[in-house]
């Protein structure tokens, strides 16, 4: 990826400065994993946003918690949480009963 250029105030690059020498990182991978963390902040910001807005509307929650439900039924498919299985596909429980 070729490098681009861009304006960040005196305030942030000296911070971003402290920063990577801090860690002993570059600028550029402190500068990476800041803007990934304010990502993942939006992200859930956003998320967060978006139920509080199903939760206002009773119908539209009604629905979702009903359709939730039914999901939760598929949780363990059936299976044993007793049984453990080997990386070949044997059920070791089974062998020892056997």
């Amino acid at each position: 990826m070729s490098p681009s250029t861009i304006r960040i105030s005196q305030i942030s690059h000296r911070l971003l400065k402290e920063l990577a020498k801090q860690t002993k990182q570059s600028m550029v991978d402190v500068l990476d994993k800041a803007l990934d963390c304010y990502r993942r902040e939006l992200f859930f910001e956003q998320l967060n946003s978006g139920y509080a807005a199903l939760r206002a509307d009773q119908e539209a929650w009604a629905e979702h918690s009903a359709e939730r439900k039914l999901w939760e039924a598929t949780n363990a498919d059936g299976l044993d949480a007793d049984e453990h299985w080997t990386e070949d596909g044997r059920c070791l429980d089974q062998e020892s009963k056997s």
